[in-house]
């Protein structure tokens, strides 16, 4: 008798995941799909929806293949905010805009800026304007590319485009419209009209729903493209990074989610409204929830960057080779902005920094040094959340990056924090077939995916790690004008 089961698939930066879940949170099945982003100049992400779409359908393929399950409903999530233009009949203008990693806005940042008060634009949208939100990149396409603009009508992101191929529904869900600053009234949770109309002239804005509530159901069409059984549900979706929190159970009143993935991601719970101009304040996933976040714009993506250079060395040599290096990193010091930074330093155009080279060096050290630039821009992010008011009382670690044990250890030893492992890390995927399984029946994160494991912190190793965070955070501010020349070359 086959078994009734939900599917959740994520759209991320580097890979589509997808994962077949008993109701009871089982793993059944689960597969990938990997891609890159499209990197058309200095500074700019993009990536063609057609990509997306494709990749759900082969995915659910083959989750489904083998016919023993029966299939109730379906989650989605994807990377975000990323901004998708499409006409009125819902075809692709362009490829999407990726979200913080492109930093192609920085001039209508400026202008916006001028125009609606950068005062009043935290105050109303919860967060500073900066590359990471959505309407300054509306904003360029428009003035960057008016003809093509001229004829857009429709904003999507990865998740809402899924729900809208699988169930015909044009809608986007209240998280991600936080994102959209200053589209978004985080006090009133709606559009703010006016603003929309100065930033994003001529788009119909989707309307909104939470993240758990239904977009639809799967049409005959979709349904015939998916394999996918016609007239199930499926779930309005959210950013990655919130249906990671979800997938660990850390969306409760002060915890932090760390997502180790090709960025880092922080998603800290409020009980109200918190802002600071150097994170993103936000509403949650969840009605009635409340976020400070913040991200890195590489973590992952620095270690697979040093893997390739390497000559495509496994992951897990050299991770053995990091340990041998040893807290510190014989003397190395990193800097891990090679796409820009976002949260808190707010500055696309800082670049990478290796300080302390010597021909001595070696492999471990450099990929070392990786890991530990991780942890201590975690550590800045937690001590800016703190000072914003922020009350972390449980740190929940979730992604790729959690496989294996030294990089948490290493992020714990930085910042001083015990990080929770739950049994499944999957992460968004898994999210978002937690939010399937709450629309045809009851589903708790704590009875699917327990706690395995807890990270703790290293007494013999504090004083190291706060001497070399002292140096850490003296070395952006003491090489940012050289960074910012070499950025401007890189442009040119």
């Amino acid at each position: 008798m086959p078994r009734n089961a939900v599917i959740g698939v994520d759209i991320g930066t580097s890979s589509s995941k997808g994962v077949l879940v008993g109701l009871d949170g089982s793993l059944i099945r689960s597969a990938v799909r990997e891609h890159r982003p499209a990197r058309p100049g200095p500074g700019r992400f993009e990536m063609d929806a057609s990509v997306w779409w494709r990749e759900f359908t082969e995915l659910a393929r083959e989750l489904t293949g083998p016919g023993d399950t029966t299939v109730l409903s379906v989650g989605v999530s994807g990377m975000g905010p990323c901004v998708l233009l499409t006409d009125e009949h819902d075809t692709p203008l362009r490829p999407a805009v990726l979200y913080g990693v492109d930093t192609r806005s920085v001039r209508q940042i400026e202008h916006i800026e001028v125009r609606l008060s950068a005062k009043e634009i935290i105050r109303r949208g919860g967060s500073a304007l900066t590359t990471q939100a959505a309407g300054p990149k509306i904003a360029w396409i428009a003035k960057e590319e008016p003809e093509l603009y001229a004829r857009a009508r429709r904003l999507y992101m990865p998740s809402s485009w899924l729900a809208r191929r699988l169930t015909g529904a044009y809608v986007l869900d209240h998280h991600s419209a936080s994102q959209c600053t200053p589209l978004y009234d985080t006090h009133a949770c709606e559009w703010y009209a006016p603003w929309a109309a100065e930033v994003a002239p001529g788009i119909e804005l989707p309307p909104l729903r939470w993240s758990g509530e239904a977009a639809g159901t799967v049409t005959a069409e979709a349904a015939r493209e998916t394999g996918l059984p016609v007239d199930i549900p499926v779930t309005t979706g959210t950013i990655d990074a919130w249906a990671e929190a979800l997938s660990v159970g850390a969306q409760n009143t002060g915890d932090l989610m760390l997502m180790y993935g090709t960025t880092m991601f922080l998603v800290h719970t409020v009980p109200q409204s918190l802002t600071s101009p150097s994170l993103w304040g936000t509403v949650g996933a969840l009605p009635g929830t409340r976020n400070l976040a913040g991200g890195m714009a590489t973590s992952g993506a620095v270690t697979n960057w040093l893997r390739d250079l390497f000559g495509g060395t496994d992951h897990t040599k050299l991770t053995r080779l990091a340990a041998e290096s040893g807290p510190g990193a014989n003397g190395l010091l990193m800097l891990p902005y090679f796409s820009g930074e976002r949260t808190p330093v707010m500055d696309p155009d800082a670049r990478g920094v290796i300080a302390g080279l010597t021909l001595s060096h070696t492999r471990g050290d450099l990929y070392r040094a990786a890991l530990e630039a991780t942890g201590f821009g975690v550590r800045h992010n937690i001590e800016v959340i703190e000072e914003a008011g922020g009350d972390i009382r449980r740190v929940v670690a979730v992604g790729g990056g959690t496989q294996g044990s030294l990089w948490t250890q290493i992020v714990s030893d930085i910042t001083g924090r015990p990080q929770e492992l739950r049994t499944t890390t999957i992460g968004a995927s898994y999210g978002g077939a937690l939010l399937a399984a709450q629309l045809v029946g009851d589903a708790s994160i704590d009875d699917w995916n327990p706690v395995r494991a807890t990270v703790t912190p290293r007494a013999e190793h504090i004083a190291r790690y706060d001497a070399s965070y002292a140096l850490y955070r003296r070395l952006y501010p003491d090489s940012v004008d050289v960074v910012h020349a070499l950025a401007a070359l890189q442009e040119r």
